[in-house]
């Protein structure tokens, strides 16, 4: 009978001290679980004091109160990065539900550029500027678009991009606009004055030949005035010097209207044109305004009847281009040399050489040199090598340039 009422006693107080042990643990784990739920990750749950597993078990609730926090502040600081980030932008942006209206984010810029007050949905747009809202929200912007905002007081050019993300089961829409009109405006300034300056540079490129050509012509023809018995001026150089500059006076007016439109020509005034012909125009040309530099220039066609079907006024402002920049990049070395040789290449195709024993072209510039308005020069547009690329590609031919050993440069045309 003790033995009954004992084991009785001892096992009443085992199942009253198991509900104890378990009923504590679920107590625990509903806390843990109920600040999960309200999102209150500050509790601290007790690691000193308590069974060795109720102090384990209070360690992996501190650890996962910690690792929520951390991730919590983790993305706390990430939008807070973003949000001054898209706050400081000259961009406006804007994120609604697709469903209601009702605003995600809008920075100050979209409010500025469009000049509303805060709203909280957009058909606070869509009842007082229904074309806007037309235009902002209701429309889907495949690819960038540009387009006009008719506003109280003026119009203004913008780009506008959206695209639609979704979070959980609710679509959102995110627009994008940007005001471009002072871009242009500026644009089309800094377009204007580098249109003149190139127009300039390249006038002046063959203003200078002919204007050398004409003052040695000038005082050929005072010389002969003065001393006529003498028989100092050669009609025919006379004639050759007059017809080289109507020549390239011609290719002036042409190279002028050309780039004017460049952008716009389908077709070139092409004629059989022989090389030594094109060469010798140039020669004529260049000769008296290279004598005082001392720079030897060559001319050499490896066949006389080769011809080429090219627009010749253009060419020869290509020609023109790369043989004084040929020029130039030997001022500063003995024994100045510019050799200019026609000929075919082994697959038939007529090129013309420009090699010269100057500077040559750095390597870290090769690649940009063809850039427009890129140049190393102090005087230079940065234009001449752009333009002769373009007007290469309107012949369907190609322009090509390398350093030679141990210096020189190398330009070669071919068509």
């Amino acid at each position: 009978m003790y033995f009954i009422i004992g084991g009785a006693v001892f096992t009443l107080g085992f199942f009253i001290n198991i509900y104890r042990y378990v009923t504590k643990r679920f107590v625990e784990m509903d806390d843990f679980f109920e600040s999960v739920k309200y999102r209150d990750f500050s509790r601290w749950f007790v690691e000193d004091r308590g069974s060795q597993d109720m102090r384990r078990l209070h360690k992996g609730f501190n650890l996962v109160n910690r690792t929520i926090k951390e991730i919590n502040n983790d993305r706390q600081a990430q939008f807070v990065y973003l949000q001054k980030i898209l706050a400081m932008v000259n961009v406006g942006i804007i994120a609604f539900n697709v469903e209601t209206g009702a605003v995600l984010w809008i920075n100050d810029s979209f409010l500025k550029l469009l000049d509303f007050p805060s709203f909280k949905n957009i058909s606070f747009v869509k009842s007082r500027r229904p074309e806007i809202f037309e235009e902002l929200f209701d429309k889907y912007h495949t690819t960038i678009t540009s387009t006009t905002l008719r506003m109280r007081q003026e119009d203004i050019e913008v780009l506008i991009s959206d695209t639609v993300f979704e979070v959980e089961d609710t679509s959102f829409k995110l627009v994008v606009i940007q005001n471009i009109e002072d871009t242009l405006n500026h644009n089309e300034s800094e377009a204007w004055k580098k249109l003149l300056s190139v127009m300039t540079h390249e006038i002046m490129n063959s203003i200078a030949p002919i204007s050398s050509l004409a003052e040695t012509l000038e005082t050929n023809l005072k010389e002969s005035i003065e001393k006529p018995a003498l028989q100092l001026t050669d009609p025919e150089d006379v004639l050759a010097g007059i017809s080289s500059i109507k020549k390239r006076s011609e290719g002036l007016m042409k190279f002028a209207q050309t780039y004017r439109s460049l952008n716009k020509v389908t077709h070139l005034n092409r004629t059989e044109v022989y090389a030594k012909d094109l060469l010798d125009s140039i020669q004529n040309l260049l000769q008296p305004s290279i004598k005082e530099k001392e720079v030897k220039l060559e001319f050499e066609v490896s066949n006389p009847k080769l011809q080429l079907e090219i627009d010749s006024y253009l060419i020869e402002q290509v020609l023109i281009n790369l043989i004084v920049n040929a020029i130039e990049a030997t001022e500063d070395f003995e024994s100045p040399q510019v050799m200019v040789q026609a000929m075919t290449n082994s697959k038939g195709n007529i090129q013309i050489i420009i090699r010269d024993n100057g500077s040559g072209i750095p390597a870290e510039i090769m690649e940009s040199v063809f850039v427009p308005f890129f140049s190393t020069k102090n005087r230079g547009s940065g234009i001449g090598l752009s333009l002769s690329k373009q007007i290469m590609t309107l012949h369907q031919g190609k322009i090509q340039l390398r350093n030679l050993e141990p210096r020189g440069t190398e330009a070669r045309l071919i068509f």
